[in-house]
């Protein structure tokens, strides 16, 4: 039996409003700014719209800002999308395969390979970083959307969530395809990748915000003004020796870069959730 509190119906209301507006008050403060020409937020914030919105954001999108080399907003957010659809496929497609051969198939030290896989989670980015570096540069890959997304696209996260899913699928499904005359390729496509759909969601949904939010990689393997990401064109314009950062362009430019992760995740919401919690196959 449920008991009816309101007081403690109040309460929880009033904590998820509060952290409601915790959320999206930076949100509406930086979307704020950026209708605003430059002069008008030196000295305060401003609490409502200014009537400089279209020319703000029309001004990233073609001609970016001199304190970011005058790059556009729109290549950066090109060059972000490249790498982060780059790494979304090249991940979950490595990690289907790897999981997949690890629980289908049996081969000498299937086991130790999984958890020497699994192992690569103890190593921190720093570790491993700048011999990644040196292995991208004596490729030739520095400065290509192979340099920014090949180095990324190995998960051992998305490979022990598929193994663990692949293993909660009935035995007796394989048995079946493998009296039907169904090889381990066509089993693989015409069942575990349906099954796995919602999974796959769920894993497009959080790797296509890991790429869109790399900053130290694409810093690193990038010296080309037009491989500029989106992160690391906020960085600069936040950064300008003896001037004063233009708030009212950066915020603009940070308000588009929030865009197509919102999207995909509106977009996906439904089946980001069920990859989450649904157990039954």
């Amino acid at each position: 039996m449920v008991e009816n509190r309101p007081w403690l119906n109040a309460l929880t209301h009033l904590l998820l409003i509060f952290g409601i507006f915790v959320v999206i008050f930076p949100i509406y403060i930086a979307f704020v700014t950026s209708t605003h020409e430059a002069e008008d937020i030196l000295t305060t914030v401003q609490p409502w719209f200014g009537s400089e919105m279209l020319e703000n954001y029309g001004t990233v999108l073609q001609k970016g800002k001199v304190n970011a080399d005058g790059i556009p907003v729109g290549l950066m957010m090109w060059n972000s999308l490249l790498m982060s659809l780059g790494i979304v496929v090249g991940k979950i497609t490595i990690s289907l395969l790897s999981a997949f051969a690890i629980v289908y198939f049996r081969f000498p030290l299937r086991k130790l390979c999984f958890w020497t896989i699994f192992l690569t989670l103890m190593l921190p980015v720093e570790v491993r970083i700048l011999p990644t570096y040196a292995v991208v540069a004596d490729l030739g890959l520095l400065n290509s959307y192979a340099g920014l997304t090949l180095p990324l696209i190995a998960s051992a996260t998305a490979t022990f969530l598929f193994r663990q899913f692949f293993m909660t699928v009935p035995e007796e499904l394989a048995e079946a395809a493998r009296v039907d005359g169904a090889g381990p390729m066509k089993f693989f496509f015409d069942i575990l990748l349906p099954l796995s759909r919602t999974n796959l969601a769920a894993l497009f949904v959080i790797l296509f915000i890991y790429g869109w939010n790399q900053y130290l990689w694409p810093l690193i393997v990038t010296t080309e003004e037009n491989m500029t990401t989106i992160v690391m064109g906020i960085q600069r314009m936040l950064y300008v020796a003896d001037a004063i950062p233009e708030w009212n362009i950066t915020m603009a430019t940070a308000i588009l870069a929030m865009l197509p992760p919102l999207f995909v995740v509106i977009v996906m919401q439904r089946q980001f959730v069920k990859g989450l919690v649904e157990t039954e196959k």
